[in-house]
């Protein structure tokens, strides 16, 4: 029986999610591992350079791993032919993965899988099966969206999110230190989790944001900081759409993220597990280690891109002071 009366709950909003006709999961890697059990799939290709969340995932599905590397420009190492039944897993490094480039794997392996973590705004193609995290590009508890022509026939519960914004909240009234650790024990409650639609809550989120908007700042965003640092950045990258981060190359890079910390400049390493397996002198560990993911999201203006800089060449004169 339908509850009626009493307090009020959060309003529907009136808005529309970027990806209307996708299916909606709970995360990224279950988002994976339902596709994997939609394809039959028992192998995967996987690169070195990934978090181990989605290897360990894969691991507990029973799915077998092979690895590949990447060169300097991310295009991996892999051989000419799959073995029948394995699916090649391309991850869209800082959206730098144009379209042809998918087309070309996809013609050539038949079997391929997009990582869209990275790049949200980036559109599937007919026929690439692909994955996009939500809440790596907006303040929400969870969220995937898969595009895939697979059946969905496997029954699935709806997730529930109420129980994961406290981190996003009080950051929103407060400060991120003050939420950090409870941000870390939401995170880590995700590798108990197993495919789930998307929740209500997440996807009435989705359609409160305004996209346009949020692209066309990031993009501008983006801009500024390449304006300060784009002559001491020796990566080879593209502004693609809706950039993720503005990926900065400093051979130092750990021990920057130390020093720009303490002027609360906070620049994540998004692979420690790479970091502590991989050979030192492999690409996947200089490029764990050394890239900087400048924030250039839509909570900033240009003005604080300023101040971005500053402060990354006021941590870089410092560390080149220390030799």
């Amino acid at each position: 029986m339908k509850e009626i009366g009493g307090y009020l709950e959060l309003e529907e909003l009136a808005g529309e999610e970027y990806y209307k006709d996708m299916y909606r999961l709970n995360l990224g890697r279950t988002a994976l591992l339902y596709l994997c059990r939609l394809r039959g799939c028992k192998k995967l290709i996987l690169p070195y350079f990934l978090c181990d969340s989605v290897i360990e995932s894969c691991r507990q599905e029973g799915i077998a791993i092979e690895y590949y590397h990447i060169d300097r420009n991310l295009i991996p190492q892999v051989p000419d032919a799959l073995e029948s039944g394995a699916y090649l897993y391309l991850v869209n490094y800082y959206g730098q993965l144009t379209d042809k480039s998918i087309l070309y794997y996809k013609k050539k392996y038949k079997h391929i899988i997009v990582d869209h973590t990275h790049a949200f705004f980036q559109r599937p193609l007919p026929g690439v099966d692909t994955i996009y995290s939500c809440r790596k590009f907006f303040g929400l508890p969870d969220g995937a969206y898969l595009s895939t022509d697979a059946s969905p026939v496997l029954p699935l519960s709806q997730d529930l999110s109420g129980s994961r914004m406290e981190h996003l909240l009080g950051r929103y009234e407060k400060d991120a230190a003050s939420y950090y650790s409870t941000m870390l024990n939401n995170a880590s409650s995700f590798q108990q989790e197993s495919p789930k639609l998307m929740s209500r809550l997440t996807q009435n989120l989705l359609k409160g944001i305004d996209y346009e908007r949020i692209i066309e700042r990031r993009e501008i965003n983006y801009r500024r900081l390449d304006k300060y640092l784009g002559d001491r950045n020796p990566l080879p990258f593209q502004m693609p759409r809706g950039p993720f981060t503005y990926p900065f190359y400093y051979p130092k890079g750990i021990e920057l993220r130390k020093l720009t910390a303490s002027c609360k400049l906070y620049l994540p390493t998004y692979w420690n597990n790479v970091i502590q397996h991989a050979a030192a002198e492999s690409v996947e560990y200089d490029y764990a280690s050394n890239i900087l993911p400048l924030p250039c999201d839509q909570r900033y203006s240009p003005r604080d891109m300023d101040a971005v800089a500053e402060r990354l060449f006021a941590a870089i004169k410092d560390l080149e002071r220390e030799k």
